[in-house]
C-alpha cells in the first residue's frame, strides 16, 4: 500500500492548517474555511489567527458528517472576495485551468488530494499515445466516469486522448466545459446520464477503453431521479467496467470517498470484477493505497482511497 501526498509545490493550492473538525485552504489568492470531519485533532493556528487569514468561512448544519445526509449550509465571508474564481495546475508538462465556485454544499469545485490521479492519468496517457502512434493506431479513448467538473478528464485531454466525460448532473457538465475552455482546450465528449446504464451500454456494443477514470459518490442520483448506493452497486459496476476496458496497454483509476472503505477493499474489489486472483502479476501491476493532505505543520489528512491497475 502506498500513501500519495499532494503536491506541495503546487502554487496554486495549500492546506494551511487542520483540526477540530475543520480545515484551512489557500485556492488562488484566497482563504476558505471549510468544515472536515476527519480533523480529528487540534489547531496548531488559534481561532482568531484562522478567521484573520480567511476570505470566507462555511458554515452546516447538524447532519454533517453523517453519509448521505450532509446538510447544505451557508459561507459567510470576512472578507471580499468573488463568488467565482479561476486557479491553475502545473506539472511536469500538464497545464489545466480550474473555474472554482462557493457552492451550498461546502465544495468549490476541486478536490486538491486528487493531483496525484491527476498526474498518473496524464502519465499513462502520453506513454499509450506514443505507443499507440508506433503502432499506427489512434489515439486512446479514455472514459471518465462520476466525471464532476473534469480535472481528471482534462489531465487526459491535455495529454492528447480521446475524453468522454459522463455525469449526471447537467449543471456539473456544464462546470466541467467551462473548465476545458478555461484550459484552451477542445473536444471533450460531454454525456448526461447514469454511469451503470451507460457502460452495460457501451459494453453490449463492443466498444472498449484504454483509460476509464472512476470516482463514484457514496450516495447520489442518476439524470432521471435514480437512486445510486455505493454500497449495492460498486461491485457490479466493476464487472461491467471490465468488460470495457482494453485487454493491454490500458489502466484503470478507481478513488472511493466513502467513510469506512479500506484501500485493501478497494483493491480486492477491482482484483475480484477484473478476476485478477487467478492470474500472475507479470500480466498487470496494481498498486493501492491512500491519498491525502498535509497542513504546514505536518499533519495529515487521509482524504479518499485508490486502486489503480495497468496491463
Amino acid at each position: 500500500m502506498i500513501l500519495l501526498e499532494s503536491p506541495q509545490e503546487w502554487s496554486d493550492y495549500e492546506l494551511i492548517d487542520s483540526g477540530d473538525f475543520e480545515k484551512l485552504e489557500r485556492f488562488g489568492e484566497y482563504f476558505l474555511i471549510r468544515p472536515e470531519p476527519k480533523a480529528l485533532w487540534g489547531k496548531q493556528l488559534t481561532d482568531k489567527e484562522w478567521l484573520s487569514m480567511a476570505h470566507t468561512k462555511f458554515s452546516t448544519g447538524a447532519g454533517f458528517g453523517k453519509s448521505g445526509k450532509e446538510d447544505s449550509g451557508t459561507w459567510h465571508q470576512l472578507k471580499k472576495m468573488p463568488d467565482q474564481w479561476v486557479i491553475g495546475y502545473r506539472k511536469d508538462g500538464l497545464e489545466f485551468n480550474m473555474r472554482l465556485g462557493l457552492t451550498a454544499f461546502k465544495h468549490v469545485g476541486i478536490f486538491p488530494e486528487q493531483a496525484p490521479n491527476w498526474d498518473f492519468i496524464y502519465r499513462e496517457c502520453v506513454n499509450i499515445s506514443a505507443e499507440n502512434s508506433k503502432l499506427g493506431l489512434a489515439k486512446p479513448k479514455v472514459l471518465n466516469l462520476f466525471a464532476y467538473t473534469g480535472a481528471a478528464s482534462l489531465a487526459a485531454r491535455c495529454a492528447g486522448a480521446d475524453v468522454t466525460h459522463l455525469d449526471s448532473v447537467r449543471q456539473v457538465v456544464s462546470w466541467a466545459r467551462s473548465n476545458m475552455e478555461f484550459s484552451k482546450q477542445e473536444n471533450i465528449r460531454w454525456v448526461i446520464e447514469d454511469a451503470l446504464k451507460f457502460v452495460k451500454r457501451e459494453a453490449r456494443r463492443g466498444n472498449l477503453y484504454q483509460g476509464i477514470i472512476m470516482d463514484p459518490p457514496a450516495y447520489g442520483h442518476g439524470p432521471d431521479g435514480e437512486k445510486w448506493k455505493l454500497d449495492e452497486l460498486l461491485f457490479e459496476m466493476m464487472q461491467e467496467v471490465s468488460s470495457i476496458l482494453a485487454p493491454q496497454n490500458s489502466f484503470l483509476v478507481l478513488n472511493l470517498y466513502s467513510n469506512g472503505y479500506s484501500a485493501l477493499l478497494s483493491e480486492t474489489v477491482v482484483k475480484s470484477s477484473f478476476h485478477l486472483l487467478d492470474k500472475k502479476p507479470q500480466s498487470y501491476s496494481l498498486t493501492y493505497g491512500e491519498l491525502y493532505l498535509q497542513d504546514k505543520f505536518g499533519k495529515s489528512l487521509p482524504l479518499s482511497v485508490f486502486t489503480r491497475l495497468k496491463r
